[in-house]
């Protein structure tokens, strides 16, 4: 359960220093329009600290890491959510200074933050899998 709790703090101190960064950078550089770097502060705060406080309270009551689908959904998770949230940050910085950005570098940034995606909802789909087979036992 620490493990979980510790992991959820990290993604709340995350989301927090994105929301940080977001404001001031966008105040920094008089930008006052729609940016990717308002969607970092909730995606970690949602899909980190959110989703592990769930895990921790499940695992006080089940021994979770006893399976192979949690274990492979830790990793592959925890590796989604930080390459979305690394890409929303990357697309904002670039929209934030009105960046001319090529067509293969535009399609390489939404392409990792499509593989994040991707990593993420079969993350997802692992842990709803991980707590039918706990059910099941």
């Amino acid at each position: 359960m620490k493990k979980y709790l510790n992991l959820s703090l990290v993604y709340a101190i995350l989301a927090m220093a994105g929301g940080v960064f977001y404001r001031e950078f966008t105040k920094w550089n008089k930008f006052t329009g729609v940016t990717a770097l308002g969607k970092v502060h909730t995606h970690l705060f949602l899909l980190g600290m959110i989703v592990f406080l769930i895990v921790s309270l499940f695992s006080e009551h089940h021994d979770l890491k006893k399976q192979k689908t949690f274990r492979v959904f830790l990793w592959v998770y925890n590796i989604g959510v930080s390459l979305t949230a690394i890409m929303l940050l990357v697309r904002g910085i670039g929209q934030v200074l009105e960046l001319s950005l090529s067509s293969a570098a535009n399609a390489a940034i939404s392409g990792m933050a499509g593989i994040g995606h991707i990593l993420t909802g079969t993350g997802m789909m692992l842990l709803l899998i991980s707590l039918k087979k706990i059910e099941e036992n």
